[in-house]
């Protein structure tokens, strides 16, 4: 693991577990094993590590959706396919769930700007399939932006909730949550509703594998 990874990690879980406020620049050199000097290497500010964090985060959920949109053809597949890749990033990744979630406000405003861009790219993926699913009469959405919230919030929950030693492991955790998003969606089939099952999909494993591929972390 190189010194970037470490540090990556340790303060992606320094600042769901601590804050960013109260994660002081000893403490983030400590936790990764290296000095202030190589700490200043990755940063110019504690403020600029958290946004770098954010921008990886928030950049691979948009490819890993575009990858998924690639995959998928029609809105109702396209918005089952986005729920299992959802889940399983947020997941997979919870930390970074949380301090994506809980640390924006510790943000100045222009990087908070550029930051809830890349939110907004990603929830403007989930409302388009909405919208287009309405249009074509596969989905019955009394309204769009209402309806991606609370999708999202439904599904970003398994972050805070999923454990591994629960019943259900993360795959069938998935698949729940695409058939509850599919039937608060009305997508059906004739008269019967629609299962993630009844889609063509890749297998659930895809998306796993889509989770948990090895990142590239960009050099400072």
């Amino acid at each position: 693991m190189s010194s970037y990874q470490r540090l990556r990690s340790s303060a992606l879980e320094l600042f769901a577990t601590r804050g960013f406020q109260a994660t002081g620049i000893r403490d983030l050199a400590a936790g990764a094993g290296i000095s202030l000097a190589t700490l200043y290497h990755y940063m110019n500010s504690k403020e600029d590590l958290l946004v770098r964090l954010m921008r990886e985060s928030l950049g691979r959920l948009n490819a890993d959706a575009r990858t998924v949109l690639a995959e998928a053809g029609s809105p109702v597949e396209r918005l089952a396919g986005l729920t299992v890749m959802h889940v399983f990033a947020h997941g997979l990744r919870r930390t970074e769930t949380v301090v994506v979630d809980r640390e924006l406000r510790a943000l100045k405003e222009e990087s908070r700007q550029a930051v809830v861009a890349l939110r907004d790219e990603y929830e403007e993926m989930w409302g388009r399939q909405l919208a287009d699913g309405t249009a074509d009469g596969t989905l019955l959405v009394p309204d769009v932006r209402v309806t991606r919230l609370a999708l999202l919030a439904m599904c970003t929950g398994v972050a805070y909730w999923y454990s591994e030693k629960g019943e259900l492991d993360l795959d069938e955790v998935a698949v729940v949550h695409a058939d509850l998003v599919l039937a608060q969606v009305g997508a059906r089939r004739g008269s019967r509703q629609l299962r993630l099952e009844d889609l063509d999909l890749p297998p659930v494993a895809w998306f796993r594998e889509l989770a948990v591929r090895e990142e590239r972390q960009p050099a400072p």
